[in-house]
């Protein structure tokens, strides 16, 4: 059976949510050589090369958050209590994502990191240039801020869940359509970012208010009319609302993702090149991993379909 045409898709793979779930998932005694922790690695190169394998992407991107760009980043500049209070990440783990990376680059993906921006922006910024070239988009990941992304004829994929979100299947997803997503994420705030939001309003109020007025500014420039929303508590919900504004308006700008970051790569470029073997070897000897993940590189770099050139 020869495999569907994906020659106007591009994958866009949020790294770290693999990986982290590969972290808590994966057993823990899976260690390389030397007894330092592999299971992050192996359950997230697992995952890419059955993505590889099954889907054989024309154009596929992988991208990755440095934990040490979080200082540097713009939306800290903006905010400095933004992530702020979020725990580094435990050592074992941290050394795991920069294996992960050499795995991409072994098996001949293009991976992105960027201390500046984070890997939602690398990832929207791609998106925005494959829809500018023609392309659509399928986002790999279960964050629903990368559901801002969203258009006509792109997917939203979470693969663990088996589900797959297209544009109008959004806002019915996670509560508001896709060009809204920021906004409601801004009114909402987020506790696990230091995202203020507007105190008192969770995500479904967020939502009624997103349903109502459609743009923050547009529920600023209407204020008068919350109180008579048929909503619960609407006339408190537009005292916070108007006590809150600056605070509205500064989390607006951390949760919008940038997509125009200076990214060098072009949608071409993301064209797999195909596993380097002799280095995708020694990694794996180095990780002591063998048996079907060598297998399974070895049977992909031998493809002749075309897809890797």
């Amino acid at each position: 059976m020869s495999a569907p045409d994906r020659s106007g898709i591009v994958y866009h793979v949020d790294a770290s949510y693999f990986i982290f779930r590969a972290y808590h998932s994966m057993p823990r005694d899976l260690v390389d050589p030397g007894g330092r922790a592999t299971q992050a690695v192996y359950g997230f190169a697992r995952f890419l090369a059955d993505l590889i394998e099954q889907e054989r992407p024309e154009r596929i991107g992988v991208a990755f958050d440095l934990e040490a760009g979080a200082e540097a980043s713009f939306r800290t500049a903006i905010y400095p209590a933004y992530k702020a209070h979020r725990e580094p990440p435990p050592p074992d783990l941290a050394r795991q994502f920069e294996l992960c990376r050499e795995f991409c680059r072994c098996m001949g993906i293009t991976e992105f990191a960027s201390a500046r921006y984070e890997a939602d922006d690398l990832i929207g910024t791609m998106a925005a240039r494959a829809r500018a070239a023609g392309l659509r988009n399928v986002l790999l990941t279960k964050d629903k801020d990368l559901s801002q992304l969203i258009r006509d004829g792109d997917v939203f994929w979470d693969l663990p869940g088996r589900m797959r979100y297209h544009y109008h299947d959004i806002e019915a997803r996670f509560g508001a359509a896709p060009e809204r997503m920021a906004d409601l994420l801004a009114l909402a705030g987020d506790a696990v970012d230091n995202i203020p939001g507007v105190p008192g309003v969770g995500l479904k109020t967020a939502s009624c208010l997103v349903a109502a007025f459609g743009s923050l500014d547009d529920l600023y420039a209407n204020l008068d009319r919350v109180a008579f929303l048929k909503m619960r508590g609407a006339a408190g919900v537009a005292a916070k609302l108007a006590a809150h504004k600056a605070g509205a308006y500064l989390s607006r700008r951390l949760t919008g993702i940038i997509c125009d970051a200076p990214l060098a790569e072009r949608p071409d470029d993301l064209r797999p090149r195909g596993p380097d073997v002799p280095a995708l070897r020694d990694f794996l000897d180095a990780q002591g991993f063998g048996g079907g993940l060598r297998r399974q590189a070895e049977r992909i770099a031998q493809r002749t379909d075309g897809i890797y050139a």
